[in-house]
């Protein structure tokens, strides 16, 4: 007998029962989709923290707010600190042409400097539950697959005259598969979630600060 053919990875998945082939083909799809959202939002939060590092530095130079909102708005690239500037400023300069106390004027700018940060946030964390739920549950799904095909190893011995070490370690193989490929899934998903988590919360104290900051010299210009 050729033990290395017969316990061979894609041989036992193959001669593997139906429900433990599901599992295995719904935590390969489980694992592609989140490698897949792993490398969207890395190259994402890179491009937030590179593009909130440009607008600072811009930011900081101390040049006219009034000829930065038209560059930003002609440019119309961009994301997160910018968004950000762009509504407060906008909601300033049209209170400011309206004539409004300068309290109400600060505060509408505070307020869509607030919703356009929400967006912001949401936007990072899009997709991070669901990989947070790939890390959660994969290991369970694939120790149910392990459970069942255990369940049908012990089954087949019922038939079986004089168990050996032969006859049980297909049966053992086939269903440790399931719990293998299900850590496969979960440890990077909970990696990547709890690293992008870290950024998203980095990026968020950052933005948070330029809405103090920048009401600090919208109020002095009110």
């Amino acid at each position: 007998m050729n033990v290395h053919a017969d316990l061979s990875f894609i041989t036992l998945i193959l001669q593997a029962s139906i429900v433990v082939q599901a599992v295995v083909a719904l935590l390969a799809l489980l694992s592609l989709w989140s490698w897949w959202q792993i490398f969207l939002k890395l190259f994402q939060l890179r491009r937030a923290s590179r593009d909130t590092d440009a607008f600072e530095d811009q930011f900081w130079k101390g040049g006219d707010l009034a000829d930065l909102y038209q560059r930003t708005q002609q440019a119309r690239t961009g994301s997160g600190m910018e968004h950000i500037f762009t509504a407060g400023f906008r909601e300033f300069a049209k209170h400011r042409k309206q004539g409004s106390a300068s309290t109400v004027t600060l505060d509408s700018a505070r307020r869509a400097m607030r919703a356009a940060y929400q967006r912001e946030i949401d936007a990072l964390d899009a997709n991070l539950s669901g990989l947070a739920t790939v890390g959660s549950v994969s290991p369970y799904i694939g120790l149910f697959g392990t459970v069942w095909g255990i369940m049908n190893a012990f089954r087949g011995l019922a038939n079986v005259s004089q168990a050996t070490l032969a006859s049980v370690a297909p049966g053992i193989a086939e269903a440790l598969i399931a719990t293998a490929i299900g850590l496969f899934a979960a440890i990077p998903a909970v990696i990547g979630y709890n690293r992008y988590t870290h950024d998203v919360d980095r990026l968020a104290t950052r933005y948070e600060t330029f809405i103090e900051e920048f009401s600090n010299i919208l109020q002095r210009q009110g």
